[in-house]
């Protein structure tokens, strides 16, 4: 469904993306992981259309929305739901308008028809009865799941996830986890999700794909990945502080 060619892509100077490649399958959950900084947040913006590459293109559904203007990527955009890592509530709006939102905005939904189409999206994320509570009235991890049904209340093709489980505990973190999986079975989406939470990439990934400098270094199932004799694969996925990203790192504080 997503295609990804010799993405590139630099902020003054550093190059963030450096020829990155990468496919994920329609249907099935895809899980990037790697450092904070690397670039996972980046690269989602690149789908999302929000940030243009260097070089390389996206291809999603054959269609290249590099070469799209703004009415063109409005409308891919429209397929996708995004679950920011802070959840992105608007603080002055309801439940209900902050789920609705899109819908309001951009296909100008109101009255019954948006009512429900918001109760059955926060059904599906496990909340009902929520629609007139603000932001600041929810638990971090309400918040989370509604921004969750936010995302899909657009009935979209695609979802991203940036980082779904922080900023929550351990127990929230988990059910987030479950629900990530509820909705892909049930949905049938296609799920790109970044973090670096290992229990997450394990619990929803269908494939994992590592991101480091600037490129996708290994892609595998979650069980193959836990087998891997790829040495950086092997110091992240552990949580290892020796090891050679570490010693790259001492390298490049500190070059001898």
């Amino acid at each position: 469904m997503i295609k990804i060619e010799n993405l590139t892509k630099s902020f003054n100077n550093h190059k963030v993306l450096d020829g990155l490649n990468l496919t994920i399958e329609k249907g099935r959950t895809t899980v990037i992981i790697g450092r904070s900084g690397c670039g996972k947040s980046v690269l989602l913006k690149h789908i999302m259309g929000i940030l243009t590459p260097d070089r390389g293109r996206i291809l999603i559904n054959e269609k290249d929305i590099t070469k799209l203007d703004e009415k063109g990527l409005n409308l891919v955009r429209l397929k996708m739901g995004m679950l920011f890592q802070g959840g992105a509530l608007f603080d002055s709006l309801n439940v209900l308008e902050n789920v609705g939102f899109a819908l309001i905005e951009h296909r100008h939904l109101c009255g019954n028809e948006l009512f429900l189409r918001v109760k059955e999206s926060l059904r599906l994320v496990g909340l009902e009865g929520v629609e007139d509570l603000m932001p600041s009235e929810l638990s971090g991890g309400m918040k989370k799941r509604v921004a969750l049904a936010r995302a899909i209340c657009i009935n979209p093709e695609i979802i991203l996830y940036d980082e779904p489980t922080t900023g929550v505990d351990p127990i929230s973190a988990d059910a987030i986890n479950e629900l990530i999986k509820e909705l892909q079975r049930k949905l049938k989406i296609t799920s790109v999700a970044v973090t670096h939470d290992m229990n997450s990439a394990y619990k929803v990934a269908d494939r994992i794909s590592m991101l480091y400098n600037g490129k996708i270094i290994y892609s595998s199932s979650p069980e193959e990945i836990k087998n891997t004799d790829n040495p950086f694969v092997h110091q992240f996925i552990n949580g290892l502080s020796r090891g050679p990203i570490t010693e790259e790192d001492e390298w490049t504080i500190n070059p001898k």
